[in-house]
């Protein structure tokens, strides 16, 4: 997918805020609908075709977390949430009701548009390098369940943390393919990169961790200078 077929929906009772990322949005080459309710939101989405949601928290009648919920019971297309109610209880809450990202009022217009490509290239890499779906990946003694997250490793059960078995399932989606540190993050936190090094690098020594209390086998090769992949087999 690229930007000038992306649509996206805004939902933000604010009409200056709202008219901001519309204008802003629309600049950046994307084709966006414009609600100012939490009902008015629900009803376009219900009759048109997504490819992003950007919605308030805080809106008269039907709120964003409702509005949220509603989504999430008839679709997957990502949820960024832009509301000025960003405690950390609130931000985790988001997340596990469905949100794909957060970000606190008042905010960057670069910053809006970073995260929302972020949203559109995690579409757009699903979609060009599509895989057959299948509810198992596998390399070498190595499976991971997708329906419940599950990884299992020489029979062993792996247990991992969302992150981790996210980078996983990357790796696995794609075993020929060398990956930045900046697509590994984007791809299992959901999240605009922002030099994060350190994080994907004990993220990745957790899992070699795990792996060697059960097989002395390598699954993770390091790429220097470049990034991480899955292991070569060795000839």
């Amino acid at each position: 997918m690229t930007n000038d077929k992306a649509k996206i929906l805004v939902v933000e009772d604010d009409a200056n805020i709202n008219n901001l990322i519309y204008d802003s949005l629309r600049k950046h080459g994307l084709d966006c609908v414009q609600a100012y309710s939490g009902t008015e939101g629900l009803l376009n989405f219900k009759n048109d075709k997504f490819d992003l949601v950007i919605l308030d928290l805080m809106m008269p009648g039907m709120s964003g977390e409702e509005l949220t919920k509603k989504i999430r019971e008839e679709s997957k297309v990502p949820i960024m949430i832009v509301s000025a109610k960003s405690s950390l209880d609130s931000r985790v809450d988001l997340l596990a009701m469905g949100a794909d990202d957060f970000l606190a009022k008042p905010f960057e217009v670069k910053e809006l548009l970073a995260r929302v490509d972020v949203q559109l290239r995690h579409i757009a890499d699903i979609g060009s390098e599509a895989v057959e779906e299948t509810k198992t990946l596998e390399f070498k003694d190595l499976i991971l369940y997708k329906d419940t997250f599950e990884a299992v490793l020489n029979g062993q059960e792996l247990s991992l943390t969302r992150q981790e078995y996210k980078i996983l399932e990357l790796f696995m989606l794609y075993p020929n393919k060398v990956f930045s540190k900046q697509e590994i993050f984007e791809y299992a936190w959901n999240e605009c990169y922002i030099g994060e090094d350190k994080t994907i690098n004990v993220h990745i020594s957790n899992i070699r961790s795990k792996m060697k209390k059960i097989t002395p086998d390598e699954y993770i090769d390091t790429i220097w200078g470049i990034g991480f992949r899955l292991a070569k087999a060795k000839a």
